[in-house]
C-alpha cells in the first residue's frame, strides 16, 4: 500500500512537471544565465586556515599541582554535549572579531570597517572529528589578507584564553582573601568554645577518666566489702560481750570508766562501810534510834555526792546504771573489749558510708562521661572543621596567586595560516552551484503556479472533487494553445461535431463509450430525458450535448436536442440554423413544435433557443416547460437539453426537476475547484439526480495515463482511416 502511494505521488509529480515544464524551463534559464554572468564578473575567494589545539587538562597546572581546575575542558549541560562547541562560540563571539577587526584595519566594499556581520560570513570555526582541534578557515579575495585574518584571530583568541584564566584566578583570590578573616574567626569561636567546655566540666582526657574512674569503683568496692566484712565480725563480738557483761557498750564505757575513777571508787567503799555499819546496828537497834538515822544520813549524802562524781564522770546520773559501779578484772576487761569493737564497728560504719558516698560519686561521673563525651565530640569536630576550612582557604589562596601568575591556557596554534595559491572557486562547482539555484528557482515558480492556479487539472481531481460517476472521458480534439487554454469562443462551431465529421476518431469512441455508461445507467428506469450542465461557460457542454445526441442517433433511435440555455445559446451555430423560432417561442405560444423542431440528420431532430427573453429563468420555470418537456418524453426517444450553467443560473437546477436526470460536465484546465464545489453544493441542496460527470476536453500529457492516443500527430481533420487504439479508462 506505501509502495503504491509513493508511486502515485511521483506521478502526480510528474504531471506537474509536464504542465509547468515551460515556464520552469524560461525560469531555469534565465536563472542560470545570471548566475553564470555574476559568477564570470565576481572575484575568486581564497581559503587561509589554521588549527588550535585544545588540552582537556592543563599539562603545567598537572605537574605543579596548582590551578588544575582552570581551563579544564568539561562540559557544563551534560555529557553528551561537547566543549569545543564552546570554545568555538567564544572564537565567534563579538569582541574577539571586532579585535581582530580593528588590528588588521579590515574594510568593506564602501571603505568602510567591515561589520562582525560580515566578518562572520566569511569566517568558518569547525570541529575536527576524533580531536581535541578546531579548524579556523576564512575566506577572501585576497589570499594575503586571508592568513592574516586567521592568524590574528588565533592569536587574539589565545590572548583572550589567557586572560580569561587569569582572570579566574584572580577573582578566585579575591573571594578566599574576602573569606580569610571570617573562616579564622570561625575557628577561633570553636577553639574557645572547647576549652570552656573542658574547664567546666573539669576535662583532661575524657578516656583516662573512664578508664581510671573503673579502676576506683572496683578498689571502693572491694574496700566496701572488706569494711562490711569487719563491720559484720565486729558487730558479733559486740553482741556476745554485751550478752557476759549484761550492759551495752555506753553501759560498759560508763562502767569501765567509774571504775577506773578513784573518787567514785573511794565513795562506793565509804558507802559500803557505811551500809555495812548500819546493818549492824540495825540488829541491835530501832530506825528511829539516832545512831541508825545518823548512819543513814552519812549513807544518803554519799549516795548524792557519788551521783554527783558519776554525772561529774559520765555526764549523766545514774538511775540507767546497775549501781554496780565496781568491776572486776576480768569484767573490765571485757568492758574494754567491747568499748574497743564498738569503736571499730562504729570506725567501720563510717567508713563503709563514706567508702559508698564516694563510689556513687564516681559511678555518676561516669554515668555522665558518654554525655560529655559526645558534646565534646561535636565541639571537637567543630574545631576540626574550622581548622579544615582554614587550612584549604590558605592553601587555595596560595595556589590563586600561583595561578594566577601564571601565563598559560588550554589552547594551542598546532598549524599557523599560509597564504593559499589557489582559489575555492573550481569551475565545475560553479556550473554545480548554479545548476542547483537554478533548479530551485524552476522549482519555486512550479510551486507558486500550482499554488495560484486553483483549476482542476486531471481527471483524477475531477473523480477526487466532485465524487461523481465517471461516465465519460472525452479527450480534446484540438492541441492547440487557444484549445489548451479552454478558449472554445476561437473554435470553429461546425467543427465540433467529431462523431458526424470523422466517426472513427477517438473522440467518436469515448462519446460511444458515454452512451454505453448511460444504457448501463437505464437497467432499472428508463433514461429519456437528459439535463446537460456544467460549473461555469466555456467547459463543452455544448458540444458534449450535440456529439452525445449523434451518438444516440445513431443507434436508429429518435433524438431531440433542446437549446435551453436562452442567455448564450450555441446549438443553433453548431447546427448552423436560423434561431428565429425556437424554445421560448414555443413556451410564449408564438410558434408550433412542427416549425420551431427541425431535423438536422436522420433521427436527429434540432429545438433551438429561439428569440431571447429578458426573463429566461421564468419561462423555464413555467409549467407550459414542463409540459413539453413531458410532450416531448413522448414523442422523442431521448430528449437531451442544453442547460445553462450553474453558476450562471439556476435553469439547469429547474430543468433538472423536469427531467430524468442531470448529467454534470467538467473541463480540466478551464473550471477551477471552488466554481466546481459550488456547483455541486447547488445540485445536492436542490435534490437533483446527478446521474454521473463527463471530463471534457482532457490533455493526454496532462494525465496519469494516457487515454487515447492516434497514429495522426494533429488530428485536426480527422481524415485519418486508421482505428484508433483505446487505453483503459479508469473508473470505467
Amino acid at each position: 500500500m506505501k509502495i503504491q502511494e509513493s508511486s502515485k505521488s511521483f506521478d502526480n509529480y510528474g504531471q506537474i512537471l509536464k504542465r509547468r515544464w515551460i515556464p520552469a524551463l524560461s525560469v531555469f534559464i534565465c536563472v542560470f544565465v545570471i548566475l553564470q554572468v555574476a559568477t564570470f564578473f565576481k572575484k575568486p575567494y581564497y581559503l587561509a586556515e589554521g588549527k588550535l589545539k585544545f588540552q582537556r587538562i592543563n599539562t603545567t597546572s598537572s605537574l605543579t599541582g596548582v590551578g588544575t581546575e582552570i581551563g579544564k575542558l568539561e562540559p557544563l549541560v551534560d555529557d553528551k554535549s561537547n566543549p569545543l562547541n564552546t570554545e568555538a562560540e567564544v572564537i565567534r563571539s563579538i569582541p574577539v572579531l571586532k579585535n581582530t577587526i580593528i588590528r588588521l584595519n579590515l574594510k568593506n566594499n564602501n571603505n568602510a570597517q567591515l561589520k562582525t556581520k560580515q566578518f562572520l560570513q566569511m569566517l568558518t570555526v569547525k570541529e575536527i572529528k576524533g580531536a581535541d582541534i578546531l579548524s579556523i578557515s576564512y575566506k577572501d579575495t585576497n589570499p594575503e589578507i586571508a592568513a592574516k585574518v586567521v592568524n590574528t584571530l588565533i592569536d587574539v583568541y589565545l590572548e583572550y584564553n589567557i586572560s580569561s584564566h587569569r582572570t579566574q584566578a584572580a577573582t578566585a583570590r579575591k573571594f578566599i582573601e574576602k573569606q580569610l578573616p571570617n573562616a579564622e574567626l570561625v575557628v577561633r569561636q570553636a577553639e574557645a568554645e572547647l576549652a570552656e567546655f573542658k574547664e567546666k566540666h573539669k576535662i583532661v582526657s575524657l578516656q583516662e577518666e573512664a578508664n581510671k574512674s573503673l579502676e576506683l569503683i572496683t578498689q571502693l568496692q572491694q574496700q566496701i566489702s572488706e569494711a562490711k566484712s569487719r563491720f559484720t565480725d565486729a558487730e558479733a563480738q559486740t553482741q556476745v560481750i554485751r550478752k557476759q557483761l549484761g550492759m551495752n557498750s555506753q553501759q560498759a564505757v560508763i562502767m569501765t570508766s567509774l571504775s577506773q575513777t578513784s573518787g567514785v571508787q573511794d565513795i562506793l567503799k565509804e558507802i559500803q562501810q557505811l551500809e555495812s555499819q548500819l546493818a549492824a546496828r540495825r540488829t541491835v537497834l530501832q530506825d528511829n534510834h539516832p545512831e541508825i538515822i545518823d548512819l543513814q544520813y552519812k549513807l544518803n549524802s554519799l549516795n548524792g555526792l557519788l551521783q554527783q562524781r558519776i554525772k561529774n564522770v559520765v555526764g549523766i546520773s545514774s538511775p540507767q546504771l546497775n549501781n554496780n559501779f565496781q568491776l572486776g578484772e576480768l569484767q573490765q576487761q571485757l568492758s574494754a573489749k567491747l568499748v574497743d569493737l564498738e569503736s571499730t564497728r562504729l570506725g567501720l560504719a563510717s567508713q563503709i558510708t563514706t567508702l559508698s558516698n564516694l563510689q556513687a560519686a564516681y559511678k555518676q561521673r561516669l554515668n555522665n562521661l558518654p554525655r560529655l563525651e559526645q558534646q565534646q565530640r561535636q565541639l571537637e569536630r567543630k574545631v576540626e572543621a574550622a581548622q579544615s576550612t582554614y587550612s584549604l582557604l590558605l592553601q587555595k589562596l596560595q595556589e590563586s596567586r600561583i595561578a594566577e601568575n601564571q601565563n598559560l591556557g588550554n589552547a594551542s596554534m598546532i598549524s599557523e595560516a599560509e597564504v593559499p595559491e589557489e582559489s575555492i572557486s573550481s569551475p565545475i562547482f560553479l556550473y554545480l552551484s548554479t545548476g542547483l539555484l537554478s533548479s530551485l528557482a524552476a522549482l519555486a515558480i512550479v510551486y507558486i503556479l500550482e499554488k495560484i492556479d486553483k483549476s482542476i487539472k486531471n481527471v483524477e481531481q475531477a473523480k477526487e472533487l466532485l465524487n461523481f460517476t465517471l461516465l465519460g472521458i472525452i479527450p480534446t480534439f484540438n492541441k492547440s494553445k487557444n484549445s489548451l487554454r479552454g478558449n472554445e469562443e476561437l473554435e470553429l462551431y461546425t467543427k465540433r461535431l467529431v462523431v458526424r465529421d470523422a466517426p472513427r476518431s477517438p473522440i467518436n469512441e469515448a462519446y460511444r463509450m458515454l452512451r454505453a455508461n448511460l444504457k448501463f445507467m437505464s437497467a432499472d428506469k428508463e433514461l429519456k430525458v437528459i439535463v446537460i450542465t456544467s460549473s461555469i461557460p466555456r467547459e463543452g457542454k455544448s458540444t458534449v450535448a450535440a456529439n452525445l445526441a449523434l451518438t444516440m442517433a445513431q443507434m436508429e433511435r429518435k433524438v431531440l436536442l433542446v437549446d435551453a440555455d436562452m442567455r448564450r445559446p450555441v446549438q443553433h451555430k453548431i447546427w448552423e440554423l436560423i434561431n428565429n423560432q425556437g424554445l421560448s417561442n414555443l413556451i410564449v405560444g408564438q410558434a408550433e413544435t412542427n416549425t420551431a423542431i427541425k431535423q438536422v440528420m436522420d433521427n436527429l431532430y434540432v429545438l433551438t433557443s429561439g428569440v431571447i427573453p429578458p426573463n429566461p429563468g421564468s419561462l423555464l420555470d413555467s409549467k407550459k416547460m414542463a409540459a413539453l418537456i413531458q410532450t416531448f418524453s413522448i414523442y422523442y426517444d431521448f430528449v437531451i437539453i442544453d442547460a445553462p450553467s450553474l453558476n450562471v443560473a439556476a435553469d439547469a437546477a429547474t430543468l433538472g426537476q423536469m427531467a430524468d436526470g442531470v448529467l454534470f460536465v467538467v473541463r480540466p484546465g478551464v473550471v477551477d475547484s471552488v466554481s466546481a464545489t459550488i456547483a455541486k453544493e447547488l445540485l445536492e441542496k436542490s435534490g437533483q439526480n446527478v446521474l454521473g460527470q463527463v471530463v471534457n476536453g482532457v490533455v493526454p500529457q496532462h494525465e496519469r495515463y494516457s487515454y487515447y492516443y492516434s497514429n495522426e500527430e494533429n488530428n485536426e481533420e480527422f481524415t485519418n482511416k486508421k482505428l484508433p487504439v483505446r487505453i483503459k479508462l479508469p473508473g470505467l
